[in-house]
């Protein structure tokens, strides 16, 4: 394959190299630091060491002892409510089991928190829910932080906890890393029967019982949720990185393919540790090139919004440097070549089917849209665009010739629209990003009167009494960082759709988040800055006239702004009680969403 690099993806590649030099060098020679100090468990006293295998079997111990061989840190994000991470059960034995016949070692370096955004969806703890990407990120180094590893495997998925585990190891980026994915769940009951639902609950046409036996239908078993939400958005991007084995991201939990996934991912890792022949580490695969072809993955798949803070937070912890900027100009060139819901009807289980992850990257690479000299975790970028198999008790990996389903991933030469799935917003009432890849061309262009709110409940309650049955430009204000941890807003989906359906112009303008489920109706979010830091969105007025043009990335109001003082709601309802009050030093210290919404990296 020779096509040459597009221009435009060439060009943002340099910009963000030349933009990072500084803190990229800085990031490199502190890695280099660390990897000079050859195996680190060599550098310990022999009370640390004594500490370090005290529970540990004889036979583990003598490994572990043997500084010849690998000790190989797991950090996993294993509950057993997530039905993403309860496959990850098993996983540490499993692991120990097959280094220990190579003569390797392993162990559960530590543990970190996993909360469900599905079951916070609307409640309290939904307000701690960015903010714990970064106490992820601190527990991962934590974890790592007794330096007596040859190497990570990162057991995580979901939401904010597969990125939090990445910038933390990315602390200890000496070490080859990589990701252990758990897979998706069976398909369960339609997408499009699942929006019906909801929707005609919200309008109160079916009760209760009827909503919760649709969502058990449609969350069912262990394994990731199946829409292309923000979970299966890590995955992806992740894979393209190069971060996991090719094509291991939605192989089912618990089957015989997944199972060697796993064990092949360990038995690599541990070959490729420092003074070995094939040592790579975490620094070199997370480098510009790989970086960009993650977002180019995001872009083509229609991915998550939420990435728009995870991948700039990702990219500042390798010392690079991204901007909203990067992701606007990448997505005029990257066509979607993917249908997966929201932006259609189809599940990951149909993706994979239809060729998942292998087909997407080859298709990309065929237009020129990949860094093909990229460094992967694992062997080359070319062999990422094959899909593991079976024969028979063997694991080999098979070229994905064409699209097993055209209405998933389109065939040879054609696509599903000629620009990505996410566009950046510019105007007088702040920065924003919008995810068009769901939301129809007519509905792409809204003007209508702002109906001003501080929280979804609120727009819940205004709905209920018929007050938003009309054109309407739903604001939903001081719900970012800063102000109660940035939100996602899913409470608002089936309302607002159901506005839409009724024949109004209805969009949605906010500084909180909407996540990958975002779905048809045209919704601004992440506005920076936030209102709660003096933005414009604190300056408008109900009945105000704004437009939300994503055709050609505009957001304004002809109102005159500057000559209003900035509304301040009581926002102490939403910032103490059930845990909130122990995250007040994030919301005053978090920078920005353009800048990844994290206390580490301050603008």
């Amino acid at each position: 394959m020779s096509t040459e690099l597009h221009s435009v993806v060439r060009r943002v590649t340099d910009r963000i190299l030349e933009r990072s030099r500084a803190v990229r060098e800085d990031y490199l020679a502190r890695m280099q630091a660390q990897a000079e100090q050859g195996k680190h468990r060599a550098s310990l006293s022999c009370g640390n060491l004594a500490h370090a295998v005290a529970a540990c079997g004889p036979e583990q111990k003598q490994r572990i002892l043997d500084l010849t061989s690998a000790n190989v840190a797991i950090v996993s994000a294993y509950n057993d409510m997530l039905s993403a991470h309860q496959p990850y059960a098993g996983y540490p034995e499993q692991l120990k089991r097959v280094l220990a016949k190579q003569g390797h070692s392993a162990q559960v370096a530590g543990g970190v928190p996993a909360m469900c955004d599905g079951v916070t969806q609307g409640q309290p703890g939904m307000d701690m829910s960015l903010f714990s990407r970064d106490v992820i990120a601190q527990a991962t180094a934590l974890s790592l932080s007794h330096n007596t590893f040859d190497a990570t495997l990162l057991l995580g998925i979901c939401d904010k906890i597969a990125p939090g585990q990445l910038i933390g190891a990315l602390s200890f980026g000496h070490l080859p890393t990589a990701f252990v994915p758990a897979g998706p769940m069976a398909t369960g009951i339609s997408n499009d029967e699942k929006v019906k639902v909801r929707q005609q609950y919200a309008a109160g046409e079916v009760g209760k019982e009827a909503l919760l036996e649709m969502e058990c239908n449609a969350y069912h078993s262990p394994g990731t949720c199946t829409f292309y939400g923000t979970a299966n958005t890590n995955q992806l991007v992740f894979e393209a990185m190069g971060l996991m084995l090719p094509g291991s991201a939605f192989v089912h939990p618990h089957s015989a393919l997944r199972r060697a996934l796993t064990e092949h991912a360990a038995l690599r890792l541990a070959g490729q540790i420092q003074g070995s022949g094939h040592y790579r580490s975490l620094a070199e695969v997370v480098d510009e090139k790989g970086l960009v072809n993650g977002l180019i993955a995001l872009l083509a798949s229609g991915g998550s919004t939420n990435h728009t803070l995870h991948m700039v937070a990702v990219a500042r912890a390798a010392g690079l440097v991204l901007s909203w900027d990067d992701f606007s100009d990448l997505s005029e060139v990257v066509p979607l070549l993917a249908r997966v819901y929201p932006n259609g009807p189809a599940d990951i289980n149909a993706f994979q089917q239809a060729g998942g992850v292998p087909l997407l990257l080859h298709k990309l690479a065929e237009r020129g849209l990949l860094h093909r000299d990229a460094t992967p975790m694992f062997g080359r970028l070319e062999d990422y665009f094959r899909q593991p198999m079976l024969a028979g008790e063997q694991l080999a990996w098979q070229a994905v010739p064409e699209t097993r389903d055209p209405a998933v991933i389109p065939p040879q030469d054609t696509v599903f629209s000629v620009s990505g799935g996410l566009r950046v917003l510019d105007g007088n009432l702040g920065r924003g990003v919008i995810k068009v890849s769901a939301v129809a061309p007519e509905h792409q262009l809204i003007t209508a009167p702002a109906a001003l709110f501080s929280s979804q409940h609120a727009v819940e309650r205004a709905y209920q009494n018929g007050e938003l049955n009309r054109d309407v430009i739903v604001v939903v204000h001081h719900n970012g960082p800063g102000a109660n941890g940035m939100p996602e807003l899913h409470k608002l989906m089936p309302i607002l759709g159901n506005i839409q359906k009724a024949g109004f112009k209805v969009a949605l303008v906010t500084d909180g988040r909407l996540s990958g489920a975002s779905g048809k109706i045209p919704a601004a979010i992440h506005i920076t800055p936030e209102a709660a830091k003096g933005g414009p969105l604190g300056r408008l007025r109900d009945g105000d006239i704004i437009t939300l043009d994503a055709t050609s990335g505009r957001l304004f109001t002809e109102a005159a702004l500057d000559q209003r003082s900035p509304l301040q709601p009581d926002l102490t309802g939403e910032q103490s009680g059930l845990g909130r009050e122990l995250f007040a030093l994030f919301r005053r210290q978090v920078s920005s969403a353009e800048t990844g919404a994290s206390i580490f990296y301050q603008e």
